[in-house]
């Protein structure tokens, strides 16, 4: 169990996607988290979880009017989990494995969810962190939104979307450091998890690289926690590492 050591405030945390696998266990390790006073979650359903310390929101980050709405009724924060991602939706979205499968509505989509919905809800959530305490806005991103590291091409829609978030995580570490000094925006990867996103793709993960959504969870509370502002605007893996742009 991760108790978030690091804030000397008591937490109020916003995950959003909170009824995906990640998401939802990020959720449940924060509530069982002495010092997190209240959770808030936001889905597109509402999460199913009675708790004193939760409330949900049925919220679709691709619509910007419902951010809004569910921001106005919120009042500060100091930790945001962005839990969201789209890398396949049935014969509609699929990683495309040659450019001949590019796929104008399908791009779009994957825009939307991986990389202009996190943006949004930042637009509406960041104002909410403190003037001078710790705070952390982490949106999960992938490795495979890394350029540099690049080596096998495909999947264009998904790693084009994460390249995009990591790199409007990086501008937005640089206005938030202007204006909050303690607080942080950093992205991060937390390896192969057993989800519904990685569930067609696991035949070739290597024996002891796919984690629980539980272990996964944990991990990356386990870096926020460790996490200075010299490490916003990153992207870093759940192991602590910094993975290249």
């Amino acid at each position: 169990m991760n108790h978030l050591g690091s804030f000397d405030r008591p937490i109020h945390a916003l995950v959003v996607g909170s009824t995906g696998a990640i998401g939802r266990a990020l959720t449940i390790h924060l509530l069982d988290a002495p010092n997190v006073g209240h959770v808030i979650s936001w889905s597109r359903k509402e999460l199913k979880l009675k708790h004193t310390k939760l409330t949900s929101w049925a919220v679709d980050i691709t619509d910007e009017p419902s951010i809004a709405a569910a921001v106005a009724g919120t009042s500060a924060l100091n930790l945001i989990i962005v839990a969201t991602g789209l890398l396949h939706d049935g014969a509609s979205l699929q990683p495309e494995k040659t450019w001949r499968s590019l796929n104008a509505a399908a791009l779009m989509r994957s825009f939307a969810v991986n990389a202009i919905g996190p943006a949004l809800v930042a637009k509406h959530t960041l104002p909410l962190f403190p003037r001078e305490d710790r705070a952390i806005f982490a949106a999960l991103s992938a490795r495979v939104g890394s350029i540099s590291d690049n080596r096998l091409g495909g999947w264009y829609g998904y790693r084009a979307s994460k390249a995009a978030l990591n790199q409007l995580i990086r501008t937005l570490s640089i206005e938030l450091a202007r204006k909050r000094k303690q607080a942080i925006c950093v992205g991060l990867h937390p390896g192969t998890v057993d989800s519904e996103l990685s569930r067609p793709f696991q035949g070739a993960v290597a024996d002891g690289q796919l984690s629980t959504p539980d272990l996964a969870a944990w991990r990356l509370l386990s870096v926020i926690d460790q996490l200075k502002p010299g490490d916003s605007g990153r992207l870093i893996a759940w192991d602590g590492t910094t993975v290249a742009a």
